[in-house]
């Protein structure tokens, strides 16, 4: 799995990486403070692409992306990230409902496990992905930015 240069910017929710591997966008990162860069900085046509779909989106004139995607995963975890981006914008689907509709309808923890594991936040927007009461659950990135995510979304 080859990837290219990181391109870093700033958005509402902090700084994300994007990297594509030469055929799609294949990863969307946020940046901690503590993480170390690891690959050289850069931007490729497909990243440069994301960064505007992103600044878009953030500024409520994007509902739905363009960029090609590259996520690198299991056949599972492709059919979940696939089940997310079915998710239509502005609304949320639990945990049970995305097993469902990678066909596998008892796999709500592994569902679970192939959010966490997502590549392309945003892109593939597995914080639309709620508890079987509508609770906010786990997000790698913290239930901070995932509320405000919704909240983008639900235009409050």
């Amino acid at each position: 799995m080859e990837f290219g240069p990181v391109l870093y910017r700033e958005y509402p929710i902090g700084t994300l990486g994007l990297m594509d591997d030469g055929k799609g966008l294949s990863r969307v990162f946020l940046q901690r403070e503590d993480d170390l860069p690891c690959v050289s900085e850069g931007e490729t046509p497909i990243t440069l692409q994301a960064a505007e779909e992103l600044e878009e989106y953030f500024a409520g004139k994007r509902q739905t992306f363009t960029v090609p995607l590259s996520p690198h995963g299991t056949d599972f975890q492709q059919s979940v990230w696939e089940a997310l981006r079915a998710i239509p914008y502005g609304e949320t689907r639990t945990y049970g409902e995305i097993a469902a509709a990678a066909g596998r309808p008892r796999a709500a923890r592994a569902v679970g496990m192939a959010n966490h594991d997502n590549p392309l936040l945003i892109f593939t927007p597995c914080h639309r992905v709620v508890g079987k009461n509508g609770a906010l659950t786990g997000f790698a990135c913290g239930l901070e930015v995932k509320r405000r995510l919704l909240e983008l979304e639900s235009g409050k």
